[in-house]
């Protein structure tokens, strides 16, 4: 493989979703050719990849090759290609129509998936359509043994299961003959613990094709993973996208002589390795074209240009791809593409909905940038075709892209270049829009110039796309700075400089073919082949016996896979990976093995120790580590490209001609010069244009440009600090959005700082817990849209502390707190405050708080179903300094969380029961607040303090006018639908609904029509209650915080600004605004739920959803777990409600099936949709869930639930939803109703059944 033979021609070709790219090597040329054509363009070919080697091979031949005619491959020596045929079905919905055969009672399994809300401000709850039709439930079932037994089968981990339910193929014969007659032929299988036990897989895979289905996915077969719900998603991808692609593979190779039987013809996988037409398959498909773009500049910069780690800067038109490298490729097992969960090997590739199409906005006083895209059609406004502004329109006025060396291919005859008059045009109208509101804030505010507009809608694009590459980086322990970029793609080259100088790099590298890089990364790749099978054991000597004897058994497999694909020995290196976790966390890391100099076994152990800590930032004492899977890598080597040096350059760089740009400051004359002209070793300062085929490179002021070796282009750029020039009152609206991006981004990392270093499963895992940033006074600035309940209520917190301490908060002091009475929550939410100090001033606080499995009180799990007061609870913190003066007071906070006091009795009230959970999750939490310190000290180094804060207070006024106009609005659409609720210049509505026990939460909203302000008055709720569902204020605050932020309804920064124009009176001493000495746990969890419903009803926005978080936990000496299960959300004005989902104020993940029975001692039965839970209406209720679950030992159940009394209400003449309900199926059968709230202990064999509520329906259907 990789031999050149003479006189033949080499094809790498990238199928875009609007271009396709070929890269040809022509036999006798030192450079190769390249060509772009359109994708799609019926009227002149029928497929693009086809019509591009037939024009280069026309081209070298010097014979007509006629369309109609079959393409002559005896010039071909191989062919390469990406493509987005799957990407785009997959987005586009346009699959092959398919049913999924799955274990019985799991029929929805894949439809609730986590049960997270991607979106969690968007009411309508929008999720991507399932892939299949329909769902077949086979009725089998394998169980994993808890201990060792007669008749028990070792599976393929090592696991002893019992196989209870043989399977019936009879059965499903019938099933799958009604399918066929449908016109579904193609099916995705998941049967539970088949990643184990593969034999019921095969055995329908087996029945399916004998009846004549044309294509059959096994979740077993294509990734052998424990998790049900990626490992079914994965095979209905590759069900849904298989047959497409090999219908366009067929296509494509009938088109040439003997169907290319003679040429060597490959294509490029996610995980960026290539594999032939008979191995290419829908799940490994989808970053196919992406993933010759990272292997196309990791294998042609890194060590040849830069010995930096690289950041991949692939940007087009509707979206960026970024990438990281640093001598090896970073993979992940996981991914999320289109909506559906991909688990397979794949390259690391994360996207932003930001490139040249994103619409540019201007609301509320501030620029937007995305993440609506106006597509290829219309396009921007300059390509003739009706659009909106778009990022490339600000390009073009700014003399970012040059018509002159744009192709000519817009108007009615596809002939005309870019249009310039109207982009202008467009932003001068834009701008009258823009100052006539500045003027407005401020009248001695000078107009802005259509070229500073377009330049500050650039700055705000380029912040979007700096954000995920923080993110890559620094989530990972890596220093951006430390990084090169290496941009390519269409737009890429034209932003480089400006994102490189934000992210504080130093260089920036430009590939010779950077406009059509992931055609040439085609002939870069390896030819990659992949075994995995699991294997469930404790780390050790006997286990690791067994690891090499599967090690070898795969590796045989692989290598003879290449050696039939013509690979000898020689060119097949292989790699071996273990897939090891700490015992009793979710967190797995695929460990690469390494060759010893010695020849001893290698230490996959210390090597996990090491990768774990450098992610994590600790390491975790006395703990098992657990071998999950085990994965060889085959690669075939073929190295076809190499990078090819380019001629010394002779003279002076040739400058073509100059044009008009546009930087910061004002116009430059600034030279353009055609890469092809420049030879190695020339150098060219800033400001400079360098167009490189059809990409234009711009070199900004203050950096300077070197044409390498390789032809490649090097940029420098000089450490510039930015500065911004701050108005006396008013707000910067360029800045404003910066600041806002910026702000946000500190949240979001320190976020996934406390996600990596946490143990518990409740943060790691469920992600329960949240992340903000506080000005000095305490009002919030900026909150990680984590979990909705935590929103806004930390304000109060930290108010509460900054009045308790006074004076007396020094540097390196860290708060904590759980109490209500100090603004939390419920005790189970503990909050890490840390107050920043600047030159001996306090400046601003960080906090993070996250939801601890284990705080003490009367039951295991700290959520107490009949707590009546706070003491019953665990312990109750109202202030400590957790850390003082930098010193961690372990012995302090051992003492709070283990010894709670009481003053109401002499029973002793048992403390925590993991405190050494408590001390790892609350140095986490210190942990992310120290990253959040670091990234705001950095952002006061690069525009000082004073800019800072001033823009604290911006972002809030921002987000107050957000408010305001959407008060307005809702003010004016009641007065026209209620005209009695005006009075004046207010609306008046009174909203309420009562609670299980029948107390009332009553709401009498006001809003100013005129101001936009609106006065939410609770009185008329019931007392505090003898119970725990009593809610502290900082509750009802969050729960009003969260639906303000739904109703407005554009993507604004969640802060104290939100709750400006908003005044909230809560009778002291009601349920809402208990006593300190009041029980609060259900509070957080129940009553958060139904105050939400009280509003949202009240602004008429959506009916009831489930009003509920159905809280649920179960354990005994030896164990704890707890989880919160979805139900139904309500219809809204135009549409129906989600089923089977997390509503309003908790987002928190599911446990996946396998997962639940693996590390527990239960059996889960059954989990679906609770069918016609859902009320009727114009549009119909979210339905809600049935879960059952059969213990397996003795242990103690706690059900913590609302809406088993009152039905979740509709709106508008829609129908109530159906109440939820609880149920203990015990041994002999009998059916006990359990109540909404109770303990109960429950023997080996019974059965607790959850039924959740349905979402209330809208508007009559009558």
């Amino acid at each position: 493989m990789g031999t050149v033979v003479e006189g033949k021609l080499r094809f790498c070709i990238d199928r875009g979703g609007t271009f396709t790219d070929v890269y040809a090597e022509i036999p006798g040329h030192s450079d190769g050719r390249v060509l772009k054509l359109l994708s799609v363009d019926p009227a002149n070919y029928d497929d693009a990849p086809v019509e591009g080697i037939r024009r280069i091979l026309e081209e070298y031949t010097g014979k007509k090759i006629p369309r109609a005619s079959k393409i002559p491959t005896d010039m071909i020596q191989w062919i390469r290609m990406g493509t987005t045929v799957a990407t785009n079905a997959l987005l586009e919905r346009k699959g092959e129509r398919i049913a999924l055969c799955v274990t019985k009672g799991f029929k929805d399994l894949l439809q609730i998936g986590n049960q997270a809300r991607p979106d969690i401000f968007d009411l309508t709850v929008a999720k991507p359509s399932n892939l299949y039709e329909e769902v077949i439930e086979v009725d089998e079932r394998v169980e994993l043994a808890l201990e060792e037994d007669e008749g028990l089968i070792k599976g393929v981990s090592g696991e002893l299961l019992r196989v209870a339910k043989p399977f019936d193929g009879e059965a499903l014969k019938p099933l799958f003959k009604g399918l066929l007659d449908k016109g579904i032929s193609c099916l995705a299988v998941v049967l539970m613990h088949s990643y184990t036990f593969p034999k019921h897989e095969l055995a329908v895979e087996k029945l399916a094709l004998e009846m004549g289905f044309r294509h059959v996915s096994l979740s077993s077969a294509l990734t052998p993973m424990v998790r049900a719900v990626p490992r079914g998603l994965t095979a209905t991808v590759d069900a849904y996208l298989t047959p497409v692609i090999k219908e366009y593979l067929s296509g494509f190779i009938s088109k040439f002589d003997d169907d290319l039987g003679k040429v060597n013809v490959l294509f490029m996988q996610s995980d960026g390795g290539l594999a032939p037409e008979n191995r290419f398959s829908g799940h490994k498909a989808v970053l196919s074209g992406p993933a010759g773009g990272v292997v196309g500049y990791s294998q042609t910069l890194f060590g040849l240009e830069t010995e930096k780690p690289l950041i991949g800067f692939d940007m087009g038109g509707t979206s960026t791809d970024v990438s990281r490298y640093d001598g090896s490729y970073e993979q992940v097992i996981e991914t999320q593409i289109a909506g559906t969960i991909i688990q397979a090997p794949q390259l690391d590739i994360n996207t932003v909905a930001a490139g040249g199409g994103s619409k540019l906005k201007f609301q509320f006083g501030a620029f937007r940038v995305g993440p609506d895209s106006v597509g290829a059609h219309p396009g921007p406004v300059c390509y003739r075709k009706g659009g909106d502004l778009a990022v490339t329109d600000a390009n073009l006025v700014l003399g970012f892209v040059i018509p002159d060396y744009f192709p000519s291919i817009f108007g009615p005859n596809e002939d005309q270049p870019l249009d310039v008059a109207a982009t202008r045009e467009a932003f001068e109208k834009l701008a009258g829009q823009i100052n006539s509101y500045r003027k407005s804030q401020d009248p001695s505010a000078k107009d802005m110039t259509v070229e500073e507009i377009a330049m500050g809608f650039v700055s705000v694009a380029n912040e979007t796309m700096c954000r995920p590459i923080r993110q890559l980086t620094e989530m990972k322990g890596h220093e951006t700075k430390n990084h090169a970029l290496a941009c390519f793609g269409g737009a890429g080259p034209q932003h480089a400089c400006a994102i490189a100088r934000s992210l504080g790099m130093k260089e920036v590298l430009v590939h010779r073919y950077c406009g059509i890089l992931s055609a040439y990364g085609m002939g870069l790749a390896d030819v990659i082949e992949d075994a995995q099978e699991p294997y469930s054991a404790v780390y050790g000597p006997e286990s690791l016996s067994e690891v090499f004897r599967r090690e070898t058994l795969l590796l045989t497999e692989v290598k003879e896979k290449l050696q039939e694909q013509g690979f000898s020995d020689e060119n097949i290196s292989t790699e071996t990976y273990l897939n090891i976790r700490y015992d009793g966390t979710d967190t797995a890391i695929m460990v690469k093995g390494k060759k010893t100099g010695d020849g001893s076994t290698f230490d996959y152990a210390a090597e996990f120790l090491k990768l774990f800590e450098q992610e994590y930032g600790f390491k975790l004492q006395n703990r098992s580590l657990l071998i999950c899977d085990v994965r060889v890598r085959g690669i075939g080597v073929t190295s076809i490209l190499k990078p090819q040096a380019v001629e010394a350059a002779p003279g002076a760089p040739k400058v073509e001609s100059h044009y008009k740009v546009y930087f910061e400051g004002g116009w430059h004359d600034t030279p353009l010069f055609k890469l092809e002209n420049l030879g190695f070793g020339h150098e060219i300062p800033g400001p400079a244009i360098i167009m490189n085929g059809n990409s234009t490179v711009i070199v900004e002021p203050r950096c300077k440009s070197i044409i390498t070796k390789y032809g490649n282009i090097r940029i420098e750029l000089e450490s510039a600090v930015s500065s911004v020039k701050l108005a006396e009152n008013v707000a910067d609206v360029v800045q404003l959005s910066i600041f806002n991006h910026r702000f946000m981004g500190i949240a979001e990392q320190m976020g996934r700082t406390l996600q990596r270093t946490s143990i518990s499963t409740n943060i790691k895992e469920r992600l329960d817990f949240s992340c903000a940033l506080f000005s000095p006074d305490g009002g919030l600035v900026a909150n990680a849209p984590h979990v909705p309940v935590h929103l806004g209520a930390m304000s109060s917190t930290v108010r509460w502390q900054l009045k308790h301490w006074g004076e007396n908060m020094n540097e390196g002091d860290v708060l904590v707190t759980n109490h209500p009475c100090a603004g939390g929550s419920h005790l189970p939410d503990i909050t890490v405050i840390t107050p920043v100090f600047d030159k001996g001033k306090l400046v601003f606080f960080v906090a993070s708080r996250g939801h601890h499995a284990e705080v003490g009180g009367i039951t295991p799990g700290s959520m107490p179903p009949f707590s009546k007061a706070i003491w019953e609870e665990g312990a109750a913190i109202k202030a400590f300094k957790v850390v003082e003066k930098g010193v961690f007071q372990e012995e302090g906070i051992i003492r709070l969380l283990q010894f709670p006091s009481s003053d109401e009795t002499t029973a002793k009230i048992p403390g925590t029961r993991r405190i050494q959970d408590n001390l790892s999750d609350l140095q986490a939490q210190i942990a992310a607040n120290q990253r959040g310190i670091s990234l705001i000290k950095e952002l006061i180094e690069q525009y000082g303090l004073g800019t800072v804060q001033a823009y604290m207070k911006y972002v809030q006024l921002n987000a107050e006018e957000a408010v305001r106009e959407m008060l307005k609005s809702v003010a004016t659409r009641v007065s026209s639908e209620t005209p009695s609720s005006r009075v004046g210049n207010s609306v008046t509505i009174e909203e309420e609904d009562y609670m299980d026990d029948g107390s009332v939460i009553h709401l009498k909203l006001t809003i100013d029509a005129d101001r936009g302000e609106a006065f939410f008055d609770f009185t008329g709720t019931s007392p505090e209650v003898y119970g725990n569902w009593n809610a502290p204020e900082a509750v009802t605050s969050a729960a009003v915080i969260y639906c303000l932020r739904c109703l407005v309804n554009v993507d604004i920064p969640l802060n104290q600004g939100c709750l400006a124009p908003v005044e909230i009176l809560i009778p002291a001493g009601s349920f809402l605004s208990p006593s300190e000495k009041a029980a609060v746990v259900g509070g957080n969890v129940l009553t958060s739920q139904r105050v939400t419903d009280v509003v949202l009803t009240a602004f008429k926005a959506c009916a009831c959803s489930q009003g509920c978080m159905n809280n649920l936990t179960f354990g005994d000496d030896t164990f704890g777990y707890y989880e919160t299960i979805g139900g139904g959300c309500g219809a809204g004005p135009t549409w129906d409600g989600t089923s089977g989902i997390q509503c309003h104020m908790t987002n928190t993940r599911m446990t996946d099936p396998e997962i639940f029975e693996q590390r527990y001692p239960v059996l889960l039965h059954r989990f679906g949709l609770r069918e016609k839970s859902g009320g009727s209406g114009l549009h119909k209720g979210g339905d809600g869930l049935v879960r059952e679950i059969e213990f397996r030992k003795p242990v103690v159940v706690s059900i913590l639930s609302e809406r088993r009394v009152h039905s979740p209400r509709g709106l508008n003449g829609g129908q109530n939803g159906a109440r939820g309900a609880n149920y203990l199926i015990t041994k002999d059968k009998r059916r006990i109703y359990l109540g909404g709230k109770n303990t109960v202990h429950v023997e080996a064999g019974e059965i607790l059944q959850i039924l959740t509520p349905g979402g209330g329906g809208f508007g009559s259907d009558v």
